[in-house]
C-alpha cells in the first residue's frame, strides 16, 4: 500500500496473505451494505432487522436510491417494475426448452437464462438493465422450475402487477403447500439476501466483469456461476440436506451426531460466518418467522433443536471464532416446510435475491471517481520463484 503522509494506510500486505483468497484486503468501497460482527449486515445504514418485514420492492428501490421510499414512490416503483415485466422479449425464455429436463444444477438453468435475456435486450444503461432484469426475474425463475421439472412453459399468464413474489407463485401454477406462507417466506427470504457487503465471491465477481464494462446481463451471469459452488450459494441447500440426515429433535441424540460430524471432520452446516461473531440476526429473522407459520414441521424442530446445541459443542473449540447460527441454518427448512422439496432450487432463490445488490453495487462502481467509473479489476500476482521484497 502507499506510504504517502497524505494518504493513510489502510492496510499493510505481508506476503502471508498471498493465495488466501483475498481474504479480509480491502480492494474498494461499498455503499449498499455492510456486516457489523455483531449486529449483522445493514442496508444502506438500516439493520437488516429493521427491514426483514418489509415488501422486497422497497428494499430494492432502498438498494438503487440509497433511500426508502415513501408511499407515493414505493406505488410507483411498483409500476414501473411491472411495465417492465410485461415487455418481456419474445421467445426469450423458449432458449432454455432446447435444454433436456432435469439436466445440470438449476443455476446453470439460471445463468444462461440471464444471458438469453441479454442477448436479446440489453440496452448498455447499467441502470435500466439492472432495473428489467429484476422485473423480469420471477417469469425467468417460474420457467426454470416448470421446464427443468418436465411440465413445460408456464400455462398462466404472467401478471406482474400482483407483485414480484405473488407473481412467481402465481405462475407455477398449483406447487402445493399453502401459497400464502409461500409468499411470506420467499418474501423474507428475498429481503434478506439481497445484499452481504461487496466483498462476497458473487458479488465480487459480476463487479470484477462489469469492470471491463461487460453489459450487466454478463456480468450477472457470472455473478450467478461464481453463487453456484457449493461453498457459497448451494450452503442452505447443502444445510436441509444436514438437518434431514440428523432426523431427530432429541437435544442428547443432535448433540451426540454434531460431536461424530466433527469427529470425522465434517462440517456443521449452518453455524460460522467469515465477519460475524455473533448470531446472525437474518437466522433469528428466519427462526422467528418459521415459529409463526410453521412450529410443528419436523425439520423446523430439529432447527431449532441444533440452534441451541451446536454452538455449545462448536465452541468447546479455541480455533472456531464464530460457533453461532447463520443465515442458512432455517432458510431451506422454511423453503421446504412451504412447499419447495428440491433443494437443489433453494440456491436460485438465492440468486434471484442478490441481483438486486449486486445490479446496485455495479451502477455505484460505474458512477465511482465522478463518473469515470471504478478501473478494470487486475489484481498484482507474485511469480512463484520471485523473491518478495515488497507488495506494492
Amino acid at each position: 500500500m502507499s506510504d504517502s503522509e497524505d494518504e493513510p494506510t489502510l492496510f499493510e500486505v505481508k506476503e502471508s496473505h498471498l493465495d488466501t483468497g483475498l481474504r479480509g484486503i480491502p480492494v474498494g468501497t461499498c455503499r449498499t451494505s455492510f456486516v457489523d460482527t455483531i449486529k449483522g449486515v445493514h442496508y444502506v445504514g438500516y439493520p437488516i432487522t429493521d427491514l426483514a418485514e418489509m415488501d422486497p420492492e422497497d428494499i430494492i428501490f432502498l438498494l438503487f436510491e440509497k433511500r426508502l421510499p415513501n408511499r407515493h414512490e414505493s406505488q410507483e416503483f411498483r409500476k414501473d417494475l411491472a411495465a417492465r415485466a410485461e415487455e418481456m422479449p419474445a421467445g426469450t425464455l423458449r432458449v432454455l426448452e432446447s435444454l433436456t429436463p432435469g439436466s445440470g444444477h438449476p443455476m446453470d438453468w439460471l445463468a444462461l437464462g440471464i444471458q438469453a435475456l441479454g442477448i436479446a435486450d440489453t440496452t448498455g444503461d447499467v441502470r435500466e438493465d439492472g432495473l428489467n432484469l429484476i422485473a423480469r426475474m420471477p417469469e425467468l425463475m417460474a420457467t426454470i422450475f416448470l421446464l427443468r421439472g418436465g411440465h413445460g412453459l408456464p400455462e398462466a399468464g404472467s401478471e406482474p402487477r400482483r407483485g414480484m413474489v405473488e407473481n412467481f407463485v402465481h405462475l407455477l401454477g398449483k406447487p402445493g403447500g399453502d401459497s400464502d406462507k409461500m409468499i411470506r417466506v420467499l418474501r423474507t427470504f428475498l429481503v434478506l439476501h439481497m445484499d452481504h457487503g461487496g466483498g462476497n465471491l458473487s458479488t465480487f465477481s459480476g463487479k470484477c466483469v462489469a469492470s471491463g464494462k461487460a453489459s450487466l446481463y454478463a456480468s450477472m451471469s457470472s455473478a450467478m456461476n461464481a453463487l453456484s459452488g457449493p461453498l457459497h450459494g448451494r450452503a442452505n441447500q447443502s444445510c436441509l440436506e444436514f438437518i434431514q440426515r440428523i432426523g431427530t429433535s432429541d437435544p442428547e441424540k443432535v448433540e451426540k451426531f454434531v460431536r461424530s460430524e466433527l469427529a470425522a471432520k465434517r462440517p456443521v452446516y449452518g453455524f460460522g460466518h467469515a465477519v460475524l461473531r455473533a448470531e446472525d440476526p437474518r437466522a433469528a429473522a428466519q427462526i422467528a418467522l418459521g415459529s409463526e407459520i410453521c412450529p410443528d414441521d419436523n425439520n423446523f424442530k430439529i432447527v431449532k433443536v441444533l440452534r441451541e446445541v451446536a454452538p455449545k459443542v462448536l465452541a468447546e473449540n479455541p480455533k472456531i471464532s464464530n460457533p453461532f447460527a447463520n443465515v442458512d441454518v432455517a432458510s431451506g427448512t422454511l423453503l421446504h416446510a412451504v412447499g419447495f422439496h428440491k433443494p437443489e432450487y433453494f440456491t436460485t432463490f438465492f440468486g434471484w435475491a442478490r441481483i438486486a445488490g449486486i445490479s446496485a453495487q455495479i451502477i455505484d462502481e460505474r458512477r465511482a471517481r465522478g463518473g469515470r467509473g471504478v478501473p478494470i479489476y487486475r489484481p498484482k500476482y507474485i511469480g512463484r520463484d520471485q523473491p518478495v521484497q515488497r507488495l506494492e
